[in-house]
């Protein structure tokens, strides 16, 4: 297994990023969030969700498969229930880095889709965001992934 900082670093190492699970209302939903913070860092980032043309006053997309070029990492920021469907498109599309966003609460996490993704050669960071690990990382976030880490909600293994 691989030490949550070095699937991190992997995952963000990445150029274009889908995050699924975006909001038409954007508040501070958490998929939202990390949305705005890898956009304004330079990645190529996607808005999915199927119910919303536009998000963040960027297109947004039904669904992985729309996305033009495709991705090579996700995070899903959807209720967990939805997260095997978006994994089984992941494993189905050759995407390898997927991110399940948790922060208080359940959040994305689904046994069954890490279990599957890892069954089929993906790496699942399960819990946790990408945002509280360097490059993207920011004060309040490392404030939380500290909180979290001890709280059990990031893994240390992946």
């Amino acid at each position: 297994m691989t030490t949550m900082k070095q699937a991190a670093a992997e995952f963000l190492s990445a150029k274009r990023i889908a995050v699924t699970g975006v909001s038409r209302s954007p508040g501070e939903h958490g998929g939202n969030v990390v949305y705005r913070r890898l956009r304004e860092l330079g990645y190529e980032v996607f808005a999915v969700n199927p119910n919303a043309e536009q998000v963040e006053g960027d297109r947004c997309y039904p669904d992985l498969a729309s996305i033009p070029d495709g991705v090579e990492a996700v995070v899903i920021a959807t209720r967990p229930e939805t997260g095997e469907a978006t994994m089984r498109e992941c494993v189905g599309l050759g995407i390898r880095q997927v991110w399940m966003h948790r922060a208080f609460g359940a959040g994305s996490v689904s046994a069954a889709a890490t279990e599957y993704g890892r069954r089929n050669g993906v790496t699942v960071i399960d819990g946790g965001c990408p945002l509280m690990f360097a490059p993207a990382a920011d004060f309040g976030h490392r404030a939380m992934r500290l909180v979290l880490s001890s709280a059990g909600k990031v893994p240390k293994r992946v």
